[in-house]
């Protein structure tokens, strides 16, 4: 499947990551299928990017350090903050990370699945009370919830 709207999309262990970028800062971060063509980075911004996540696909505690530009409402921008906090190898629930910002479960996870950012802003490590729970907005098993799985996994945590 050809795909021009990325400025990279590198190979990952669960198929591909797209990358949007720009001169001053990574804008998107997208899990794609693994029937995407991959896209060499050429912007200084997206290489760097590019090179941050297979860091991260090698070594699950690395701490990203790249220039991104956030577009969301205070409420999720408030989300996307708590979620930063989440260190590898941990997981909150929605409901905990609701009474941390002071919200509800189903708006936290809403914002989670907005977040256009995933391994940055590792959303990924929020789950549900009685489970996984959904990711990027597909709340039923396949691709993306594998996506999750596989993060968690790599970070050393096993959820159903």
């Amino acid at each position: 499947m050809k795909n021009t709207a990325f400025d990279a999309v590198i190979d990952a262990p669960f198929g591909k990551v797209g990358i949007r970028a720009d001169a001053q800062c990574v804008r998107e971060i997208v899990y794609l299928p693994d029937d995407v063509d991959s896209i060499a980075p050429e912007k200084p911004l997206a290489k760097e990017a590019a090179a941050q996540i297979r860091a991260y696909f090698q070594t699950p505690s690395m701490r990203f350090d790249l220039p991104f530009a956030l577009r969301g409402t205070a409420f999720q921008q408030r989300v996307w903050q708590g979620i930063s906090g989440i260190a590898a190898g941990q997981v909150w629930t929605y409901g905990q990370l609701a009474r941390e910002i002071g919200s509800v479960p189903r708006a936290v996870g809403q914002a989670c699945g907005s977040n256009p950012l995933p391994i940055v802003i590792p959303c990924h490590r929020v789950v549900a009370s009685g489970g996984i729970g959904g990711f990027a907005h597909h709340p039923g098993e396949g691709f993306y919830r594998n996506v999750k799985r596989w993060l968690l996994a790599h970070e050393g945590v096993s959820i159903a």
